[in-house]
């Protein structure tokens, strides 16, 4: 078939990580298919911002993996679809687990050989390969990993921490040996990684993103009084105590103050468009900018 179209839909591969299968996070060049002035007004801006479209590649070559619900955006070969629930009384658990954290605990499990590609999105992706590791992140964060690990739901240790550590009463653990993404609001170089030895981490804000197995959190007083405290002008403050990791974002922060302010120059729905995670790493192993055709 001929055809006037010229197909070079040249993709960056910004990083790429192999276990049973390969994930790689690509990234859009350009995006030129605005046909009215909004819509090309936005893609100026976003343009001399720097802000790119970003999609999730997964080549599966007979192992499994799991997404987030309605994440995906096409697919090629003979991969299957399912729904691990563990039979009727996993099932049940799982249903309560949701109900409970508002979060879809049951995630389609894709199985096979060829590709899956989710959804573009404007965030970015964070690749991480866990060896017998556990970590604990938001509920929003989570986007992919490998069927070889284990997806539950963690409660907080105390009431302090569920009442006013702005996380609720619920997390998302995962736990064992392979390859986990999460998408998160921020790019890389604006994450902080703080590796603690019987040690103590104190933050003042939501912007810490993950932990692991070895590190409590609680929400703790500023002084050893409520009402020092609250004249103290910090108040209630995250603390992360113990040995392991603590990945902050404190530049989430000044984005979210930026969206509650809206945009300038009149593109009211542009904060729509760039949002953060959640709202549908030892990161690039090729910095260099791979071709991905």
């Amino acid at each position: 078939m001929k055809t006037n179209i010229e197909m070079n839909n040249t993709l960056t591969k910004l990083s790429e990580f192999k276990n049973n299968s390969t994930f790689q996070v690509l990234e859009y060049d350009d995006l030129r298919g605005g046909t009215d002035v909004k819509t090309a007004f936005m893609l100026s801006y976003m343009r001399d911002a720097n802000i790119k479209l970003r999609q999730l590649r997964i080549v599966l070559q007979g192992g499994g993996v799991y997404t987030e619900p309605n994440a995906l955006s096409f697919m090629r070969g003979p991969i299957e679809v399912s729904t691990n629930t563990g039979g009727l009384m996993g099932l049940s658990k799982k249903f309560v687990s949701s109900k409970i954290s508002g979060e879809p605990v049951i995630k389609p499990l894709f199985k096979g050989v060829g590709e899956i590609l989710l959804e573009p999105s404007f965030g970015h992706y964070a690749i991480l390969q866990l060896e017998k590791e556990e970590i604990i992140i938001d509920d929003e964060l989570f986007f992919a990993a490998e069927d070889t690990i284990d997806i539950s739901v963690t409660t907080m240790k105390s009431i302090s921490s569920a009442l006013f550590g702005s996380e609720g009463f619920f997390q998302t653990k995962l736990s064992g040996t392979g390859i986990v993404v999460l998408e998160i609001p921020v790019p890389e170089t604006e994450i902080f990684k703080y590796s603690l030895v019987d040690d103590v981490l104190k933050i003042d804000g939501s912007f810490s993103i993950l932990r692991t197995a070895g590190i409590q959190f609680t929400v703790e007083k500023t002084t050893k009084t409520l009402i020092g405290s609250g004249f103290s002008g910090e108040g209630l403050l995250k603390v992360f105590r113990g040995t392991g990791e603590v990945w902050l974002m404190p530049t989430k922060v000044v984005y979210d103050k930026m969206l509650s302010q809206g945009m300038p120059f009149g593109v009211g729905g542009m904060d729509n468009l760039v949002q953060e995670p959640g709202f549908h790493k030892d990161h690039d192993k090729n910095r260099n900018g791979e071709k991905e055709k």
